[in-house]
């Protein structure tokens, strides 16, 4: 299992959740709710990291860019948390705003894998 490089993410990582929950309306108003599947809270994290040394832009590129090609996920410790999760990258978007400076900024979803 691959794991991301240590190379810290920038401040104002954003943390999504939207709970799998289902539910049911009755006609009294009364509305029965019930979570859905096993895993129903899989996060989604809004990464950056700026300017960053073209060297470590490259390492974390290559990175991703090896995930997508194998499908496979890779293990992360997210900012709010000591332990690390199975995660994939949904995308990612590089610039270089300054010589041999870049920014990242990627989206990674959980996934729930062996």
């Amino acid at each position: 299992m691959a794991t991301f490089p240590s190379i810290t993410q920038g401040y104002g990582a954003t943390k999504n959740s939207s709970p799998k929950i289902r539910t049911a309306q009755f006609n009294d108003g009364y509305m029965h709710r019930i979570k859905f599947g096993q895993n129903i809270d899989p996060k989604i994290w809004d990464l950056s990291w700026v300017n960053i040394t073209e060297v470590n832009a490259d390492s974390i590129e290559a990175f991703l860019e090896a995930r997508a090609d194998d499908g496979a996920s890779f293990d992360w410790t997210p900012p709010d948390s000591s332990t690390a999760y199975k995660w994939i990258c949904l995308s990612w978007v590089k610039t270089i705003p300054y010589v041999n400076k870049a920014t990242i900024q990627a989206t990674f979803q959980q996934v729930f894998e062996p």
